[in-house]
């Protein structure tokens, strides 16, 4: 390795030295984000902002697929319109940011710069909703929030972040539950389709569902730390927010009903995940369907007659293909251009120097495993599509062994505290459904329930702590 190439590499920590400290390291070498002046948020960056639009691109498409139409919100909201459902602003009371004044003069109202948008979105429906003929809403918005964070890690918790949020009004109960669990489901095939991570689909417990719904259901990674990170989450909201804000309808037999409503998003933690689920001590390790570059064109001995000039042209065919593909035509260093693509998590490189042109021939280089593949610059397009498919397919594969070498069975507490000490990942267990149980777990041993999975396993009669009648299987973990 040249001396400039190990340099750029050594200045990220080892994942098993300090995994903290390798996570940012990889997010400010690989220039996703930038610290700003503004406490506790963050400044993304290009390269990480193309991965939210190919994320946002995405997720959008798949919505829209299920027949949900995007608005735009204001930011701001009444003091009194939040107040009007009293467990929803108990939930978010210690993280909102309040506006005070306009100019020099003090608002009548303060305004709360919206943590989330429920509240807006309910006054809305109860303005344009009178008829069944009016339902169902199924509404979405891309946009940042604020939550006054105490502390904060570049995409896993900021004080603004970006995300979507959809808001959905339903006639019936049913209606507004099957809407829950498809977004929810939506989610976990992205994350699997697109990010190659892995998911584990379940509900939360009372005591963490979200602050004013009837039922929280949330897809769960697992880092290569073996920490959780909640990943994208749906809620059904029942009627207690139409309730609040008097949102009904006529039905069919001309009675006054409340709608049932839904609310669900994912935002920029995602990136997080796709870095500590793939990255390695060299820096990100990008799932292909995500990469804002797929393709990496390196030119070797580029100022030799007629390199450069392949090296677009080859450029130009593969992204008349659809590739996203770049050359790296500066006057660095081949090994320097190696460690930037890897730092970059750019999925493959595509080297071409004066004896592959003589042999019509190009070097396709993989970021996950270093894999060398030789291939005929005639076939290169053809090749370039297997090779990335063939990467997704084994990222996804590496992710999935992760998970299940590192979900552990726990048959009693002793079990339970051991694995917890010892070993990392989650922990399924028995629990007997109560909140007093629930947080004393959390106060023994640092582990929070993740969620109760959809696929139940029956691994004993009592809760793991209490010795009580179990009533679900749990997943329980450490977590971001």
């Amino acid at each position: 390795m040249a001396k400039e190439n190990k340099k750029l590499v050594e200045a990220i920590t080892p994942m098993d030295e300090d995994f903290a400290q390798w996570y940012t390291d990889v997010v400010k070498k690989a220039e996703l984000m930038q610290y700003s002046s503004v406490k506790g948020c963050m400044i993304i960056r290009p390269r990480g902002y193309a991965i939210w639009e190919n994320i946002q691109r995405e997720l959008d498409r798949r919505f829209k697929e299920t027949g949900v139409e995007n608005v735009a919100m204001p930011m701001f909201i009444p003091e009194s319109l939040l107040q009007r459902e009293k467990d929803h602003v108990e939930g978010f009371a210690p993280e909102v940011a309040w506006v005070t004044h306009g100019g020099a003069n003090e608002l009548q109202e303060r305004l709360c710069v919206r943590p989330t948008s429920e509240t807006l979105f309910c006054d809305f429906y109860a303005d344009i909703i009178q008829s069944y003929r009016d339902l169902p809403k199924v509404y979405n918005q891309w946009c940042s929030v604020v939550r006054w964070e105490k502390t904060t890690r570049p995409f896993l918790r900021s004080s603004e972040f970006l995300w979507q949020e959809g808001h959905t009004a339903h006639a019936t109960a049913e209606e507004a539950e099957e809407r829950t669990v498809q977004m929810l489901n939506l989610y976990a095939d992205f994350c699997e389709e697109v990010l190659a991570i892995p998911m584990v689909k379940g509900q939360k417990t009372e005591k963490e569902k979200f602050a004013g719904a009837h039922a929280t259901y949330t897809i769960e990674a697992l880092m290569h730390d073996g920490k959780a990170l909640q990943s994208g989450t749906s809620h059904n909201f029942g009627d207690g927010f139409a309730k609040a804000f008097g949102i009904q309808y006529t039905d069919k037999n001309n009675k006054l009903q409340y709608v049932h409503q839904t609310s669900w998003g994912m935002s920029t933690r995602i990136i997080g995940a796709i870095i500590m689920v793939h990255g390695d001590d060299s820096g990100l390790v990008l799932p292909p369907r995500i990469a804002p570059t797929q393709v990496m064109i390196i030119p070797i001995m580029q100022k030799k007659a007629g390199v450069l000039e392949k090296a677009e042209e080859i450029r130009q065919n593969l992204i008349k293909s659809g590739y996203r593909v770049k050359v790296d035509d500066s006057d660095k260093s081949p090994g320097w251009k190696f460690s930037e693509q890897e730092v970059q998590g750019i999925p493959v490189r595509v080297e071409i120097g004066p004896k592959d042109i003589e042999k019509n021939q190009a070097v396709i280089v993989r970021r996950d495993t270093r894999e060398k593949i030789f291939v005929s610059i005639d076939e290169l397009d053809t090749k370039l599509q297997e090779v990335l498919d063939q990467m997704h397919d084994d990222m996804l594969a590496r992710a999935k062994k992760h998970v299940e070498d590192n979900t552990h069975v726990a048959n009693d507490w002793e079990e339970f505290c051991s694995i917890i000490e010892e070993k990392q990942g989650f922990v399924k267990a028995m629990w007997c459904g109560d909140k007093e149980c629930e947080e004393a777990i959390k106060d023994e041993t640092g582990a929070t329930t993740r969620c109760m999975p959809f696929e139940q396993e029956h691994l004993g009669d009592v809760c793991v702590h209490c010795g009580k009648p179990a009533k679900k299987m749990v997943y329980f973990g450490k977590a971001y």
